[in-house]
């Protein structure tokens, strides 16, 4: 039976919420959008055993305070770094991002690359990889999120049509998340200011292709151990998230989560977590 707790921690600029679970090495969980620290719930049950685990809410999503700006993935990921670092006195700790948690755990490591051990990159590349993040127009919802006022304007009120679409459509089976878990995704969402946190995640993208290019420019690619993995169906990034990886780290494995869309934690959370718990452990497949 997991006991997972939930924690609040002032920043000073906001209130951070967060999960906690386990003992052991700290091992970080960024969640992605329209998602929360909620998603990792079929996930910590299986790493508890042997790890501290760290689960927040991103900035200005979940039950944190809502922050007006500062949704460049560097600045996201100093909420992160501030809360660890600083609040919980973590000096070292492994490292996971799934969709916007990704570039947000990428931009955490570019800072502080002393103190993240390892990095595992769920099913989304990374801005300024050299290639196009949009898939080409596919991913067709990064351009509108990214149009000022108006998707603010036409989905206000309907929140629950674009988060049931979304989980419906980029999930490998149309009832991969539950009635039940998607009320509790709407909960916050529904929120005054939540979507336009979410909707500026996106907007921050030339931003954050930018930051991340001038770091590999200026320090080359990381260099700590770096698993990779994109879901095979749907809209999962495939090969692609490995792919993404390799050009901006050295030491890349990974590959694919089989039968999942792009939520791979919550349509496969075994495989996940057992391919996280492994790659942590440096355990040899």
């Amino acid at each position: 039976m997991s006991n997972i707790k939930s924690n609040y921690a002032d920043l000073g600029d906001g209130i951070v919420h967060y999960l906690t679970a386990g003992k052991g090495e700290p091992l970080v969980l960024l969640h992605g959008i329209p998602q929360t620290s909620y998603e990792w719930r079929y996930v910590i049950p299986m790493l508890e055993d042997k790890f501290q685990i760290i689960a927040p809410d991103l900035r200005g999503l979940g039950d944190n305070t809502r922050a007006a700006n500062g949704f460049d993935k560097k600045t996201v990921a100093s909420d992160v770094w501030r809360l660890l670092h600083d609040h919980l006195k973590i000096d070292e700790f492994n490292l996971v991002g799934h969709d916007w948690g990704g570039p947000t755990a990428f931009a955490l490591t570019c800072a502080h690359q002393e103190a993240v051990c390892k990095l595992a990159i769920l099913d989304v590349a990374i801005p300024g990889d050299g290639a196009d993040f949009s898939q080409n127009g596919r991913r067709w919802h990064h351009a509108f999120f990214r149009t000022a006022h108006l998707p603010e304007a036409l989905l206000h009120g309907r929140e629950d049509i674009y988060i049931n679409w979304l989980f419906e459509n980029y999930s490998y089976l149309p009832n991969s998340i539950s009635e039940e878990d998607r009320k509790e995704y709407l909960r916050t969402y529904g929120k005054p200011g939540a979507m336009t946190a979410l909707f500026e995640y996106y907007r921050a993208l030339p931003q954050d292709a930018k930051d991340n290019q001038e770091f590999i420019a200026t320090n080359g690619k990381l260099k700590m151990p770096v698993l990779a993995l994109g879901g095979d169906k749907s809209f999962g990034r495939g090969i692609e998230t490995l792919e993404s990886m390799q050009r901006m780290a050295v030491n890349v494995t990974g590959g694919l989560v089989p039968n999942s869309g792009h939520w791979v934690t919550e349509e496969q959370p075994e495989f996940v977590a057992k391919a996280l718990r492994d790659f942590f452990l440096g355990i040899k497949a």
